[in-house]
Order: C-alpha cells, then sequence, then structure tokens
C-alpha cells in the first residue's frame, strides 16, 4: 500500500531549492510531514527496501537522488531488496 504523505513529501523535494533544505536539514523537512515513525526510521536510514513499496518507482529514484545517495548505490540497494524479496518468497 502506498502512503500518500511519503509520497507527496518526495513529489514536493523535486523543487531543487525543497532538494537543497532536505539535504541541509532533514528533520525539519521530515517533521512537515505525518509520517509514521517506522517511516521516518527507514528514511534516517536510507533503507531502500523498507521504502520501496511505499512509493512509485520514479519518485523513489528521484527522493534518492535528492538525498545525496549515489545512483549506483541506490540501485545496488534496490537490487539487494528485490533479491532477498524473491528469496523469501521462494523464487
Amino acid at each position: 500500500m502506498t502512503d500518500y504523505w511519503l509520497s507527496k513529501m518526495f513529489f514536493d523535494l523535486q523543487n531543487p531549492a525543497a532538494a537543497a533544505a532536505y539535504r541541509e536539514d532533514r528533520a525539519s523537512v521530515i517533521e512537515r510531514y505525518p509520517l509514521s515513525e517506522p517511516v521516518k526510521q527507514a528514511l534516517w536510514a536510507d533503507d531502500v527496501a523498507a521504502v520501496a513499496p511505499l512509493v512509485n518507482p520514479y519518485l523513489l529514484r528521484y527522493y534518492f537522488t535528492a538525498a545525496g545517495m549515489p545512483d549506483g548505490e541506490f540501485i545496488a540497494k534496490l537490487r539487494a531488496s528485490r533479491s532477498q524479496e524473491e528469496t523469501s518468497d521462494g523464487r
């Protein structure tokens, strides 16, 4: 199930000024949105696997780019999370 407020935050961070503010003071930006504690913890941990099911893939990738994660690192984490899903599903 997607998380509206997380998606909204990711959408808002497409604005370059908002993305810069996020990189400068992540806490103040996160607190503007009514996110659950597990979602906040996933954001603080840069946990791609926890966040991926909650937003559309375009916003997911954009968010991690805006947050300062190198694209190669994002792709590696995404692939690892998908491999874990497949293993736990018995595929």
